[in-house]
């Protein structure tokens, strides 16, 4: 099976299966996020995707430090065995940890439900907009498998948006 490859990752030794291909593409694009952009931010959850990425990112630095701050959009739904495994992975990798919560948003008047018992889920770009606003980041990292979300199928790799946010597929890098 011939793999082709950008020509930026000829590190790659050739034995290489497609997941140690992929591994050095996200190690690559990681390293460039950190070169090109002034303030960038890796979203945690401290779920598998993210958990994921920060490892990634790990292995993109190490023995630095990992290039980025973590960021958690906490919608309050988190089971606190996840909340104390998300501060444990920050400390162990010496990442800063900033945290801010859909709940804050509602306290501001920024978030309204309609309801008590509605899913703060679909709240968190609110809050998570206010927090690139109140940190100043100029880029955000964040995990996702494409075949669970089927909105994520234009985003290739990278999804440029401006200060309101709309995304189309001609602006989504390859």
């Amino acid at each position: 099976m011939s793999v082709q490859h950008d020509d930026k990752l000829d590190y790659i030794p050739a034995t290489s299966n497609h997941l140690d291909l992929l591994e050095a593409e996200a190690i690559f694009i990681l390293r460039e996020i950190a070169a090109e952009c002034r303030h960038p931010v890796l979203l945690y959850s401290g779920g598998k995707d993210s958990a994921v990425l920060l490892h990634l990112a790990y292995k993109a630095f190490h023995p630095e430090r990992i290039g980025f701050a973590l960021l958690h959009i906490d919608t309050g739904h988190n089971y606190e065995e996840v909340i104390t495994y998300r501060d444990r992975m920050a400390e162990r990798y010496d990442c800063c940890l900033h945290v801010r919560s859909v709940e804050e948003s509602i306290r501001k008047g920024t978030v309204r439900l309609r309801h008590a018992l509605e899913s703060r889920n679909m709240h968190q770009s609110v809050t998570l907009m206010e927090a690139i606003a109140e940190f100043g980041f100029d880029a955000c990292l964040g995990g996702a498998r494409r075949d669970e979300e089927k909105a994520r199928a234009k985003e290739r790799i990278v999804s440029v948006r401006d200060e309101f946010w709309p995304m189309g597929t001609e602006k989504s890098a390859a």
